[in-house]
């Protein structure tokens, strides 16, 4: 078959349009029988409009259509939002999956803690190396990260080579993370890159990234100057900032606590890999209370204002070992991912209150991203001058920013992208020709729902106007029999006027039943319809709002 009858497309799943829940695939060939390769398997978090939902996925439905042709799972790096999905949705896949050796190590502590999570067999990838997965060669290319082992994808096609840049940033002092390899980047320019699916993240944000470096000695300052106990919350997957906290505290002469089990998750897979070579182990919060204050460093969970993690709790302080005190030093070396702001606004707020100085990367340079500012984006077009641009991870005020950034740096073609867009990257004319299906799931416990089940509107229902409950038991005369069980929960117990709500709903209960004639009675589903509609205005009357009302008919 010629190549004029294949074409080479790229459509998002996740993570364009939105932060976080990044999936994309890459198809090659006819249009009826492409070959598709998947990058990431990512999860996302929800927000208040998703109550009670523990996480969010990407709906794969169209690739369990497609899966006899999927060729491989490609992942850029270890952290949640590009690996988070894989354990839930890769048994609806049963393909190969391709990580590097922390991202495995991760992928395995995890399921070694969570009882009947898949064995998932992970085929080693590393940086420089190359994955035969026929039509694509996929080639591992090093990037800065807030996480070792972040690799761009160098993906080559008979009809192009896309560079997928995953996250990324340039940092001349990443930590432990590798360097990006610009030497790289720049060869891959002089073969001729077709599609650049670059990060979008920081495009808002002027001038270059902060460097790790420059976090780490301001660190080591903030910790050696400290009075008391000095408390560092951050991201558990961020290695280098994890190693430049321990090599401060070795410097200043404190002794490393540790609390959280993801953090503890993360250090044993670093210890494993060589990152943590060289310092002590690390403790646990039970050994804080023989500890002086002065020679504590404690690292925690909870920058982003989780409830149950160890950050929340030593602020609400019923943490059993971890106890804030006037002269004692917090330091948020992270910051709100969107979504998280007003939570982690309280956390500061109550660790105030306690008399704890609290230190943000508004007050010095305690944080520095993962992602490429406009500065570091320059560079990347300059090093490998695509014909296309993709802007993908981010909100669609980043991916149109992106779009005009890369015009008027000269790239040719912009191709805009949202999830389930199928764009045409070669050949001919790049642009959008079609959509694929895609949404969202939602995980509730440990049950996996489709965005379109009604359980959650319900919910956001009774969040809003609370719920009545009535059972009633009528005989085969169409009487009542006994005192109806009414029920009711977030409604308030008085109306407007200072009315007894348990008084109007059973007002409206018995005016109802009895107006009702005695056969009409017996049909359960017409007398529960009934005394729902007008328990319901009765209550709206009185409240200005509808809650909803279940009536349970029961045959005596």
């Amino acid at each position: 078959m010629s190549a004029v009858d294949q074409d080479l497309v790229f459509t998002p799943l996740g993570g364009v349009g939105e932060i976080g829940m990044n999936l994309a695939l890459y198809g090659y060939g006819p249009p009826r029988a492409r070959k598709w390769l998947m990058v990431d398997c990512g999860l996302g978090f929800p927000g208040p409009e998703l109550p009670g939902i523990d996480v969010v996925f990407p709906d794969i439905g169209y690739v369990e259509k497609i899966k006899k042709d999927l060729v491989g799972i490609c992942i850029t790096h270890a952290h949640e939002d590009h690996i988070g999905a894989l354990a839930t949705l890769w048994p609806k896949l049963k393909c190969k999956v391709y990580a590097t050796r922390f991202a495995s190590g991760l992928l395995e502590v995890r399921r070694l803690n969570e009882p009947g999570a898949p064995q998932i067999k992970i085929l080693p990838a590393r940086p420089g190396a190359i994955i035969d997965l026929d039509p694509f060669q996929v080639e591992y290319v090093s990037v800065a990260h807030s996480i070792p082992e972040a690799c761009s994808l160098a993906i080559r096609t008979p009809l192009g080579l896309v560079i997928h840049t995953g996250d990324w940033k340039i940092d001349p002092e990443p930590g432990v993370s590798t360097r990006i390899d610009e030497a790289r980047f720049r060869q891959l320019g002089e073969e001729g890159v077709t599609a650049l699916i670059c990060d979008s993240t920081n495009i808002l944000r002027e001038g270059a990234s902060f460097s790790e470096g420059d976090v780490s000695r301001t660190l080591k300052s903030l910790i050696l100057e400290a009075p008391g106990r000095v408390l560092v919350t951050t991201f558990a997957s961020n290695v280098s900032r994890l190693r430049a906290l321990a090599e401060a505290a070795m410097a200043c002469g404190r002794t490393v606590v540790v609390a959280g089990r993801a953090m503890d998750r993360v250090i044993q897979v670093a210890r494993e890999c060589g990152y943590l070579d060289g310092l002590p182990g690390f403790h646990g919060p039970e050994l804080l209370p023989s500890l002086p204050r002065e020679k504590a460093l404690v690292i925690v969970t909870g920058s982003q204002g989780e409830p149950r993690a160890a950050m929340a709790r030593a602020a609400n302080n019923d943490h059993p070992s971890i106890k804030l005190v006037t002269g004692d030093r917090v330091i948020f070396s992270s910051r709100a991912i969107p979504g998280n702001t007003r939570e982690v606004h309280r956390l500061i707020n109550k660790l105030c209150n306690l008399g704890v100085e609290v230190i943000t990367d508004h007050d010095h340079l305690v944080h520095c991203s993962g992602h490429p500012r406009r500065g570091d984006v320059a560079q990347m077009y300059d090093w490998v001058r695509p014909k296309i641009s993709v802007p993908v991870h981010g909100e669609a005020h980043h991916l149109t920013q992106h779009a005009i950034f890369a015009k008027a740096h000269g790239v040719e073609h912009v191709a805009p992208a949202r999830n389930g867009t199928l764009v045409r990257l070669a050949p001919g004319e790049p642009g959008v020709i079609g959509e694929t299906p895609s949404g969202r799931l939602l995980k509730d416990g440990d049950v996996v729902l489709n965005e379109t089940d009604g359980v959650v509107r319900e919910r956001s229902k009774l969040s809003f106007s609370g719920v009545i409950s009535i059972a009633i038991a009528v005989n085969k005369t169409g009487d009542m029999v006994g005192d109806p069980d009414v029920v009711f929960a977030g409604v308030p117990k008085r109306g407007k006027f200072g009315e007894e709500m348990g008084s109007i709903i059973d007002e409206a209960l018995f005016a109802t039943f009895e107006g009702l004639p005695r056969q009409r009675r017996r049909d359960a589903d017409t007398l529960s319809t009934a005394i729902e509609r007008s328990v319901r205005g009765a209550v709206n009357g009185v409240w200005g709002k509808k809650p909803t009302v279940h009536v349970m008919v029961i045959s005596a």
